[in-house]
């Protein structure tokens, strides 16, 4: 509980502000915006979404495009075909069934095509306020090096996220881990002398096979 304690703590004074990762201006486009991301960079996704915005900002003008005239606008972020389907189609269900408007529940979130839990926990957290823990590849890697979870998988690295952090932190939490990932406990390139959390509460094995590492490199 202490070493949770600090990582709320350290986070809160890194980032007592904090930025939201992907431009949006409503439900609807974060969750367009949160589908492109998929395998792909935010600022990559930043760049395309304001061209996709201007042809269609709501479902209603979104279904007016085909799904090649979406393809072709979106085809920098990567795996094209399967998103301007996906947010061709969802645009239609949110039209048929949702009067149009994003919900704020995750099982029907998860219905929508090309929506997977972690789509629909960041659309909950971000659009509505709703307490969620959307794992992504950051915070996976940091709840692992943090011992706080065993790495298994992203289904286990949710749960022990829950199980250990105040609900009422969630949504700043998952944003400021993943911040804090990118800038001070990277995959690759990674310095453990800027990685105070790291440094104070992290795993034996993962800071002895890091100094290791750093020997043979010296």
């Amino acid at each position: 509980q202490e070493k949770v304690q600090f990582v709320i703590d350290t986070l809160e004074k890194t980032y007592p502000e904090i930025p939201i990762p992907l431009d949006h201006k409503d439900p609807y486009t974060l969750l367009i915006a949160v589908l492109m991301s998929a395998q792909s960079t935010d600022v990559r996704v930043n760049k395309i979404t304001p061209l996709l915005f201007e042809r269609a900002d709501n479902p209603y003008d979104m279904i007016k495009l085909s799904v090649e005239e979406i393809r072709d606008i979106i085809r920098p972020v990567g795996l094209s075909p399967m998103k301007s389907k996906g947010i061709h189609g969802l645009s239609h269900i949110l039209i048929d069934k949702h009067d149009g408007k994003v919900p704020q529940n995750l099982e029907d979130l998860e219905e929508l095509p090309a929506v997977g839990h972690k789509t629909a926990s960041v659309v909950i957290s971000q659009a509505f306020g709703i307490p969620a823990f959307p794992v992504d590849t950051h915070i996976h890697r940091l709840m692992y090096r943090w011992n706080l979870s065993n790495g298994k998988n992203v289904v286990q690295t949710e749960k022990d996220a829950k199980r250990l952090f105040p609900k009422e932190k969630w949504n700043d939490l998952h944003l400021q881990i993943i911040w804090y990932g990118r800038e001070y406990c990277p995959a690759r390139g990674w310095n453990l002398d800027n990685d105070i959390i790291t440094k104070t509460i992290g795993r034996k094995k993962v800071i002895d096979d890091y100094l290791k590492m750093k020997k043979t490199r010296s």
